[in-house]
């Protein structure tokens, strides 16, 4: 138990807290130690080393005692604080939404720039957007742009919506192309879609906090992971202009197949990139 009664300064919570996120099993419990003290404080990421020996106030010990409890219990850190950073942004999450990975920014950015290359105006669509992030990114990043998002899962759009109206994203709820507006057909210039692609069988290998908090909808790509992708490489061409492309996250083995499911929906040309780590990480496709 963390010592609420008493006045102790911020070093001294921190270790105390990273000591109990540790022995819940936390990896990086100093990390996530720090980050729920700045939360608290109301401090800015950094500032938290030049407080150490600051006296955290009662109330804050109150409502640290209280978020160490539910990460220790197992929910996701991002879920405890309230939102995550995505890029530049801090994007809201909770109960009912998939996480936005650090991976996933590679994707946004790659896309932001296929986006900048094209003549105004710019249309982009992002299909399965979670929380958002990915066309929040886009229109952050890409002033001007027209940039519509899908989701279908009613946990996720109630959180896409907190998101989406601050960044001007024009939000739609169904499934995959589904609720877009027709005469979007032949106009959109890149499509995003960071689809679910773990493998059903391999769900119950993933960390408990993912496996028990987050949504499966979010998570299960079918029996090896491709369900989706192959759903959205086969409608994607629809929407797309001439030279637009379609852009999806994929595991690192997913490569191979990721290529011949894009090929085998008449992409032009099909091209795998890599993560900061070498691995594959988004497959595209180009409409000619």
């Amino acid at each position: 138990m963390l010592d609420l009664d008493a006045a102790p300064r911020v070093r001294d919570l921190v270790r105390a807290v990273a000591a109990r996120l540790a022995a819940a099993g936390c990896v990086s419990a100093t990390a996530e130690a720090r980050w729920l003290l700045e939360e608290v404080l109301e401090l800015q990421p950094g500032e938290l080393a030049r407080r150490g020996g600051d006296s955290v106030p009662g109330p804050a010990r109150a409502r640290l005692g209280a978020m160490t409890a539910r990460r220790a219990a197992g929910e996701p850190l991002q879920y405890v604080v309230g939102w995550a950073p995505f890029g530049a942004l801090r994007l809201y999450v909770g109960q009912g939404v998939f996480v936005p990975r650090p991976e996933t920014e590679g994707l946004a950015e790659l896309a932001a720039s296929r986006l900048r290359a094209h003549p105004a105006p710019r249309l982009a669509v992002d299909l399965c957007t979670g929380c958002g992030a990915v066309a929040c990114f886009l229109a952050d990043a890409v002033p001007g742009a027209r940039v519509l998002a899908t989701e279908l899962d009613p946990g996720a759009l109630a959180w896409a919506r907190r998101n989406a109206g601050r960044y001007g994203v024009e939000l739609l709820a169904g499934d995959l192309d589904g609720p877009l507006p027709p005469e979007l057909a032949g106009r959109v210039q890149v499509v995003t879609a960071n689809v679910p692609y773990v493998p059903s069988d391999q769900i119950e290998l993933l960390p408990h906090d993912v496996r028990d908090h987050e949504p499966r909808l979010a998570l299960d790509g079918g029996p090896d992971g491709l369900d989706v992708l192959r759903r959205v490489a086969v409608l994607a061409p629809r929407w797309l202009a001439p030279g637009g492309v379609l852009l999806s996250e994929i595991a690192e083995d997913q490569g191979s197949a990721a290529t011949e499911a894009l090929a085998a929906a008449g992409y032009d040309v099909v091209r795998l990139h890599h993560d900061l780590a070498g691995r594959h990480r988004v497959v595209e496709g180009v409409r000619g």
